[in-house]
């Protein structure tokens, strides 16, 4: 075989073979992304959704203040006033009462309304009462407070668990209640 046979014969395969990979590179490959340092400067590099050291305040029509905080927000793509955050820890100031304070790992806030859904390791505390439980759902609007799942109460005197408790925020009415009739809340004695 002579050396031009053999150059187009190789030609002739080798280029349909990179043209595969250079095809199979593009589109099916897997490609693994990396996580861009927000402390970057210049924005012109990249684009980000995550914002750091996330604080909100606002006040109600009543005066009551509401200020949240967090070590992480990410805005959510499909709706702008959601943010998810990440450490959160937030402070209600109530016009004529104490403060309640809220911790959790997670929360979901909605900067038209201010609701928030704190979620995990979530922690209550006013006055001489701590609440604990894995779901928060609070609201200025509705002037409510639902927490829920693995709901424990704390006060001076007594420990009480329970599937859920809701307060209303301006009246501090509260109710405590299982999900099924058949269970009972628990409550125990500190003394």
């Amino acid at each position: 075989m002579n050396k031009k046979k053999f150059g187009k014969i190789f030609l002739i395969i080798f280029i349909p073979v990179i043209i595969f990979f250079l095809i199979y590179s593009k589109y099916f490959q897997k490609v693994e992304t990396t996580k861009i340092d927000p402390k970057i400067t210049d924005q012109s590099t990249y684009n980000s959704n995550i914002i750091e050291n996330v604080n909100y305040t606002t006040v109600d029509n009543d005066g009551n203040e509401y200020k949240i905080h967090a070590s992480k927000g990410e805005i959510d793509y499909s709706n702008s006033n959601i943010l998810f955050l990440t450490n959160v820890n937030a402070i209600i100031k109530l016009k004529n009462s104490e403060n309640i304070t809220i911790s959790s790992d997670y929360g979901k806030y909605n900067s038209e309304n201010f609701d928030t859904i704190f979620s995990k390791n979530v922690i209550i505390n006013y006055l001489k009462n701590k609440i604990t439980g894995e779901y928060l759902d609070f609201s200025l609007e509705r002037n409510s407070m639902i927490i829920s799942k693995n709901v424990v109460y704390t006060n001076l005197e007594n420990i009480l668990k329970a599937d859920a408790i809701e307060m209303n925020i301006k009246t501090k009415d509260t109710k405590i209640f299982m999900y099924e009739n058949q269970k009972k809340v628990n409550i125990k004695s500190k003394n």
